[in-house]
């Protein structure tokens, strides 16, 4: 099998890579959510939002560049600070923290990569049929 890596850059494997970053980016939003108003007995063991950082990569094979996840980054956002002695994890004041996790924000994230990851899938369809037509024209 071929190493894709080595091959130029084609509307394929440029889709592909942006579907994968998307893909990421989802799955961060929803990390995000499944911890948001999770507690912790300390600020520096709670929870903090994470995000991906996206990076181009230019292919001087075809001159197309695409889209890579270069890194992830965790929010600098303090967790609140909750009094609440009754809790098992509360510390000896009777205080826990809570993951500062905007859960709107995390809904907006998530909605923003569903709707690019269907534009990728579309444009997909769209480069897909107009191979077809060609064919069936020649």
């Amino acid at each position: 099998m071929p190493d894709n890596a080595s091959q130029p850059m084609n509307l394929f494997r440029l889709t592909e890579r942006g579907l994968s970053a998307q893909m990421v980016r989802m799955n961060a939003a929803a990390s995000n959510l499944a911890n948001a108003g999770s507690v912790s007995s300390s600020s520096e063991e709670a929870y903090r939002a994470i995000r991906p950082v996206f990076g181009a990569e230019l292919d001087r094979a075809s001159g197309l560049s695409s889209v890579r996840v270069s890194h992830m980054v965790t929010s600098e956002t303090e967790p609140t600070k909750r009094r609440d002695p009754d809790h098992p994890l509360a510390d000896e004041n009777g205080d826990v923290w809570e993951a500062n996790v905007d859960e709107s924000a995390e809904m907006i994230e998530i909605m923003e990569s569903a709707r690019q990851y269907q534009n990728l899938v579309e444009a997909l369809q769209t480069a897909k049929q107009l191979m077809l037509d060609t064919l069936r024209n020649n």
